[in-house]
């Protein structure tokens, strides 16, 4: 589905250029989850903007399908860890705006509106502005935004790193239960290595910048996922010893 060859990126020229990612190869096949992880700031982000055709690599190509991304990728969603709702449109019209944006008809965008709603819990709340929504719920909005134009691949930057512990467990099921019946690609930046294990089904790890592939790890975890219970399995800890002395790595040098 996503092939990143050989990428580099860097920004700025002279004494401020910055070498944001180096040599990165990496694909992603087809309704699978992917989980990149790694040091603050060490690229990651990069990567998904490039992959959504936001940024272009400075070394390298991001292919797409088959096709190199030279431009804005359409057929991609992307959630980021702010829900960006627009404050003066209710839940309904905040959902369907990117069927609007394309010129669907009210009466279509409303009728796709209100079954996305649904989907991700929240029917009764059609009309509520988002500043009378809870920080969950605004997520919740978002995420149904983002699927409405039933885009094949999501890429998810620590969409739910705001949220408390038991909220990001209530979205961790949701998005799992939404993937299992939609099963887009899915690639998730994260900083919390129980979130990508729980969710992923590949984990990757990049050093800090410029990144570069560390560790690049099999979950093999069976679906569907308690995402309540799957933690305390021996099966968990076992993959979460085994990224986490790679990745401690990284963090251990920067105190260097």
């Amino acid at each position: 589905m996503i092939e990143l060859q050989g990428i580099g990126k860097t920004f700025g020229s002279g004494a401020s250029r910055v070498q944001a990612v180096t040599d990165v190869n990496l694909a992603v096949k087809p309704q699978s989850i992917v989980a990149l992880i790694g040091p603050s700031g060490c690229g990651k982000s990069t990567l998904l903007n490039m992959v959504a055709g936001l940024y272009r690599p400075s070394a390298g190509r991001v292919v797409y399908e088959g096709a190199p991304v030279f431009d804005v990728n359409t057929d991609v969603g992307y959630m980021t860890q702010k829900d960006n709702l627009l404050p003066w449109r209710n839940v309904i019209d905040n959902v369907a705006l990117p069927l609007e944006l394309i010129g669907v008809s009210r009466e279509q965008r409303e009728a796709r509106a209100r079954h996305m709603i649904a989907q991700v819990g929240l029917d009764g709340f059609e009309e509520k502005f988002p500043s009378s929504l809870s920080g969950g719920m605004r997520k919740r909005v978002s995420l149904a935004r983002m699927l409405l134009y039933e885009p094949r691949t999501l890429l998810l930057d620590e969409p739910f790193a705001a949220l408390d512990a038991q909220l990001r467990l209530v979205m961790h099921d949701l998005l799992l239960r939404l993937w299992s019946r939609q099963r887009q690609s899915i690639v998730l930046v994260t900083h919390d290595l129980v979130e990508a294990i729980t969710l992923a089904d590949r984990v990757v790890v990049f050093t800090k910048r410029p990144a570069t592939l560390a560790l690049d790890q099999a979950i093999d975890l069976p679906r569907p996922r308690d995402v309540r219970e799957v933690r305390f399995t021996k099966e968990f800890h076992d993959i979460y010893n085994t990224i986490w002395d790679r990745l401690r790595q990284e963090y251990d040098e920067e105190k260097l």
